[in-house]
């Protein structure tokens, strides 16, 4: 099997310079896993106050490195939701549901105490290339 490490400019670079890839296509490129992405705009800056505005910019980044692998959203099959107040699951999960359609990918949410960036959001993914849904 083989590696190699997926970078755009148009997603943040790895947060205070931390040793990890946005993403890592294996076997042949067929197959990415798209790191934890936080809600930074690609010049590191937070991108909302709301956990509406942090998933949009999550899964934004989430599609800017899956184009860089050669892939689109469409071809995620499984999703990691990082949230620090559950309570807010609703938010998180209607702009979710706008990105994922009719048959969205196999998914967890997690609550966690804290998270990069002062971050209220992070949803990691894996990804299929040329996955029909």
């Amino acid at each position: 099997m083989s590696r190699r490490a997926v970078r755009t400019e148009e997603a943040p670079a790895p947060v205070a310079g931390a040793p990890y890839s946005q993403a890592i296509a294996a076997s042949g490129g067929e197959t990415v896993w798209v790191s934890g992405q936080v809600p930074l705009t690609p010049a590191g800056e937070l991108a909302a106050d709301d956990v509406a505005g942090q998933t949009r910019q999550c899964l934004a980044n989430v599609a800017a490195i899956l184009r860089a692998a050669g892939g689109t959203m469409d071809d995620v099959v499984k999703t990691t939701v990082f949230m620090t107040d559950l309570g807010q699951f609703g938010a998180m999960n209607a702009v979710y549901a706008e990105a994922f359609g009719d048959v969205p990918p196999a998914r967890a949410t997690i609550g966690v105490a804290a998270l990069p960036a002062g971050a209220s959001v992070e949803i990691e993914a894996v990804a299929v290339i040329g996955a029909t849904r």
